[in-house]
């Protein structure tokens, strides 16, 4: 019997994780919901581990993949072509060679008789916003439009995270370059000066003393510092992938001043987007917000929106019971109240996340307008220190020379 990590959530809206055996990801899934839990993600215990060591999956769905493959989907479909006969074009002539025996399973349920969204989602590889997607289309008939609606929200998505990166990118550059300089100097350049000025047995300067001191003479304390920053780091990886350690990191991470702000707005576009997908391909709004509560990675608020639909579920608006979290931003209440009471709760969702996704934009740009400079002069500062220590005896020797002769 093989054992899942299941992210599950119970009635008091309290997200956690948890080891469940079973013979099957579909089988577990029934387990849980049976004994009134809230299951958002099932995954293979050695998958798991791999993600924590840092290992991929040999089935990981890529995002420009999976976009592929749901419009090629959606085209056969739209032409009139049966579910069927369009998973066995796909299993064998799929963009993706990885995607191919995915579907090729996929194809193998639906032609005993499981319905496409339960197939999908025993594969483990397809998002819950998708599985759930797919669901609503079939129970209204409508798979090809919901389909639209989940394409629409991958190339947005998509784009986002693109945006992100592209942002991100030059900063790691300096620093990864920046770094490489240091360690260069640190560990080839500066002992050979030592060894120089220690034959020549001259008085050096305060200045390289002081470098000398601390790349040379306590070399072994710098370096188990640095081992010991580095254990650090992964211990608190690994203490983040659990409950506790998660939201202790995740509530660190929401005080950061300006950081904080800008992920909590991420993380609220990024839920108001899927809910309004969820919607407009006739998702019910409870099940709706517990799906885009579990497609959040952020404990913190994913746990908040899960207590905010139990609050739904019991009668209240939806206005209501995000306002109840205390995470959600004040304009966003408004807008989301206006939807509410003119009945156009998706498309003022999608308003919502356009809002808070060009905000997150912008303060990702001017945190990184602060941060190069930033970078560039502390980088120049500690290169033009080093630089200047080393050669420093070397001007003080010339000076004396020159006053010898």
């Amino acid at each position: 019997m093989a054992e899942f990590v299941c992210k599950v959530a119970d009635a008091s809206g309290k997200v956690y994780s948890q080891v469940e055996a079973a013979q099957s990801v579909a089988e577990a899934r029934q387990k849980l919901s049976d004994r009134g839990l809230f299951v958002y993600q099932v995954r293979s215990r050695d998958r798991f581990l791999g993600q924590v060591l840092g290992r991929r999956s040999q089935k990981t769905v890529r995002g420009n993949d999976f976009l592929v493959f749901n419009q090629q989907f959606n085209t056969l479909i739209k032409a009139g072509i049966p579910i069927l006969k369009a998973l066995d074009l796909l299993a064998e002539r799929a963009a993706a060679p990885r995607l191919r025996p995915v579907l090729g399973e996929v194809r193998r349920l639906v032609r005993e008789g499981t319905t496409l969204s339960a197939a999908l989602e025993q594969q483990g590889v397809f998002p819950k916003v998708y599985t759930t997607s797919v669901l609503a289309g079939e129970k209204s008939g409508n798979l090809s439009g919901v389909l639209d609606y989940y394409i629409a929200y991958q190339r947005v998505s998509t784009g986002l995270r693109k945006k992100l990166i592209a942002t991100l990118i030059y900063p790691v550059i300096l620093i990864c370059a920046a770094t490489g300089i240091v360690t260069y100097l640190v560990g080839a350049v500066i002992p050979k000066f030592a060894l120089l000025y220690n034959d020549l047995n001259v008085n050096l300067p305060e200045a390289t003393r002081i470098l000398l001191a601390v790349t040379v003479t306590y070399r072994p304390y710098l370096l188990g510092a640095v081992g010991l920053l580095v254990l650090i780091a992964l211990g608190a990886f690994v203490w983040s992938r659990s409950q506790r350690g998660g939201m202790a990191i995740e509530r660190l991470r929401m005080r950061l001043p300006l950081v904080g702000e800008t992920l909590t707005k991420f993380q609220i576009a990024q839920f108001c987007r899927t809910l309004s997908t969820l919607l407009a391909g006739g998702t019910p709004l409870v099940q709706a917000m517990e799906t885009a509560g579990g497609a959040i990675r952020g404990h913190l608020v994913s746990g908040a929106i899960t207590r905010a639909a139990q609050s739904v579920r019991e009668g209240q608006s939806l206005h209501n019971g995000l306002a109840a979290t205390g995470l959600v931003p004040e304009l966003a209440l408004e807008m989301i109240e206006v939807g509410e009471a003119s009945g156009a709760l998706s498309p003022m969702l999608g308003s919502v996340s356009e809002f808070y996704e060009d905000e997150v934009n912008t303060h990702l740009a001017n945190l990184v307008a602060l941060i190069e400079p930033a970078i560039l002069v502390f980088m120049a500062i500690l290169i033009a220190f080093i630089l200047v220590a080393l050669y420093l005896p070397m001007f003080s020797l010339s000076v004396g020379a020159q006053g010898q002769g």
